[in-house]
């Protein structure tokens, strides 16, 4: 297997070239002039050929010396460039962050507020993905995602931004037809339509304030992997459903849906900000990530609810 190149020895090679001195390279580079030296000599035994021709009094480039000289000069501004423009990323915030969100409240709720965040940031861009499965921030390569739910241990690092709560809802017009069920167990009996991607799937867990807990597998003609897809069979009066705030508020608020077991909990889940582990973070994910924990709990605040007749 093939060495890498000694980017150190050639870097202070091109110091020593540039500044004609082994004492000013040593002095620029923070280094003694014995290290200096002893790079060049590395570099020179390496390549087997020598680079300088060295008096006390003069220091002047041999033919090898002059062919390596542009290359070694042209890396060591190259490496000063990456690493400044790595250092001013760092700093001010610039250039892209990839964000993973669940799609129905990346379409409600982020997506309109990044005109006012492009505005602030005009330097950062962001590559926003849409999609209720849990990415894996690491394997995929994300910078931050935002997660609904109550979140398992992990290394991943979680900013807790508001609680998100979860109602049983259904159509005015289903509960007409259908009856409204008042324990839990009383949903076995009815059409309700499910979510894939539930912390556990196809189970709805139920507790009231006595401490009586009811876990319920809910049975009907569809399942989806979005909620929102739930929305139009769910307003035509065709069943139940367990959702999130952020789906059915405004459904509430109007009257559309039904709040019903009022008696009965469900787990509380929370927005989340969560990013990998390891840090510092760059200054574009923490500007991304500071704007929406600023932004995300006025845009998602509670609306006054229509519940309809206590159930």
């Amino acid at each position: 297997m093939a060495k890498l190149p000694d980017f150190e020895a050639l870097a202070i090679f091109a110091k020593v070239v540039e500044l004609r001195s082994f004492a000013g390279a040593a002095s620029e580079l923070a280094m003694s002039k014995a290290t200096v030296s002893k790079a060049v000599t590395r570099l020179e035994e390496r390549l087997g050929a020598r680079l300088f021709n060295r008096t006390s009094r003069r220091l002047a480039l041999t033919d090898a010396g002059h062919k390596l000289a542009d290359r070694a000069t042209r890396l060591l501004a190259d490496g000063e460039a990456a690493e400044n423009e790595a250092l001013a990323q760092s700093v001010a915030p610039r250039g892209l962050v990839r964000l993973a969100v669940p799609m129905t409240f990346g379409i409600k709720a982020v997506a309109p507020l990044l005109p006012e965040f492009f505005e602030t940031y005009p330097e950062v861009s962001v590559d926003l993905h849409l999609s209720d499965a849990t990415v894996d921030l690491i394997g995929e390569g994300f910078d931050m995602a935002v997660r609904i739910a109550r979140l398992p241990d992990s290394s991943l690092i979680a900013r807790r931004l508001f609680t998100m709560p979860r109602f049983t809802v259904a159509a005015p017009s289903y509960l007409k037809k259908h009856g409204r069920p008042t324990h839990p167990m009383h949903l076995a009996e009815h059409k309700c339509f499910s979510y894939a991607y539930l912390s556990t799937p196809n189970v709805w867990h139920y507790t009231n304030s006595a401490g009586e807990q009811a876990s319920v597998r809910p049975g009907g003609q569809l399942r989806v992997n979005n909620g929102e897809a739930v929305m139009p069979s769910l307003l035509a009066g065709l069943g139940i459903a367990e959702l999130p705030e952020f789906i059915v508020g405004d459904a509430i608020s109007s009257g559309a849906l039904e709040v019903i077991l009022k008696d009965w909990k469900q787990a509380e889940g929370a927005v989340h900000l969560v990013t990998p582990p390891g840090g510092p973070r760059p200054a574009r994910v923490e500007a991304l990530g500071d704007f929406l924990a600023a932004k995300l709990p006025g845009t998602c605040k509670r609306r006054p609810r229509k519940g309809g007749k206590a159930g």
